[in-house]
């Protein structure tokens, strides 16, 4: 269990931003002439969100095989510091929220620890099983950004950029991972919210020698031409997700989360022999799952 909750938590990620700016999203939606006082008292205030998602995620990046696991997440803002935590990664904005802000900086530290391929029997393909396990790569850093709220489609849907950097300290690819990423989000009912969102990851060569090359050695155990792979943009991400309140709104209650979305590995990393002759640069995630905001 513990494996498969690893390996899925990534496929998350996308999804979160949903439920991180629902308390925001869920005033907009009021029915006109109802009393809003309630959720005029807790807009921007002190929000928490735990979950669980099924998700469909690659055997490991690259893969042409899919397979369903499970994916836990808890969210929220505390004392007006916002946090994330999605089992493998967390982060903390250190710039406090205060009610009614329609301008977030953003400011934080976040750690991911990158379990990609240090399980060999998740993965079905042997030829990849004989190139050997990984190490974890626990990657530190933080991320800046800025978000505002009322920008398109109504008083309260939000736009935010970021750009994160995290380095591995563990000397499993002791590299480094860039990451710009945008997101807009929008409420559809007091019930509903949507959104999509984009990013990308610019990688070091340690990380490309480690997960994408195919040294000699691992060439004569697994049957894979030997390939040398270079640092630069891995690849792109586009998604879209979706949350409903199943009880209450979207300030309290149980809701649906759901979301898809789409890879594409490039470069060195698309022409790598366990993408381009085991797997595929295309890469698909889905998850469907719960949450509780109270």
């Amino acid at each position: 269990m513990q494996t498969l909750i690893r390996s899925g938590l990534a496929a998350v990620l996308p999804f979160a931003a949903v439920l991180c700016a629902a308390p925001a999203l869920a005033q907009s939606a009021a029915p006109a002439g109802q009393d809003n006082a309630d959720l005029a008292a807790k807009f921007g205030g002190d929000n928490v969100t735990v979950g669980i998602a099924a998700a469909y995620v690659p055997d490991y990046e690259g893969s042409d095989s899919n397979r369903f696991v499970p994916a836990p997440l808890a969210i929220g803002q505390i004392k007006g510091f916002a946090f994330t935590l999605i089992g493998n990664r967390a982060s903390v904005d250190l710039i406090p929220n205060n009610p009614g802000d329609k301008i977030d900086f953003q400011l934080g530290p976040m750690v991911v620890l990158n379990f990609d391929r240090t399980t060999l029997k998740d993965i079905d393909d042997r030829a990849i099983r004989r190139l050997g396990k990984v190490g974890t790569a626990i990657e530190l850093g933080g991320y800046v950004g800025i978000g505002k709220t009322g920008i398109i489609t109504s008083p309260y849907d939000k736009l935010s950029l970021s750009l994160s950097y995290r380095h591995d300290v563990n000397n499993a690819h002791d590299s480094e991972i860039w990451q710009p990423q945008i997101n807009y989000i929008t409420p559809l009912s007091r019930k509903a919210a949507v959104g999509i969102n984009a990013s990308a990851n610019r990688v070091g060569s340690g990380y490309a020698q480690t997960y994408y090359s195919i040294s000699p050695q691992q060439s004569l155990s697994s049957g894979l031409p030997v390939y040398n792979a270079k640092g630069g943009w891995k690849n792109y991400q586009v998604g879209g997700y979706v949350t409903y309140a199943l009880t209450g709104d979207l300030l309290q209650g149980f809701k649906l989360i759901a979301g898809g979305a789409y890879s594409r590995l490039l470069g060195d990393y698309s022409y790598s022999p366990i993408v381009r002759l085991q797997g595929k640069p295309n890469q698909w995630i889905g998850a469907l799952g719960v949450a509780y905001t109270f």
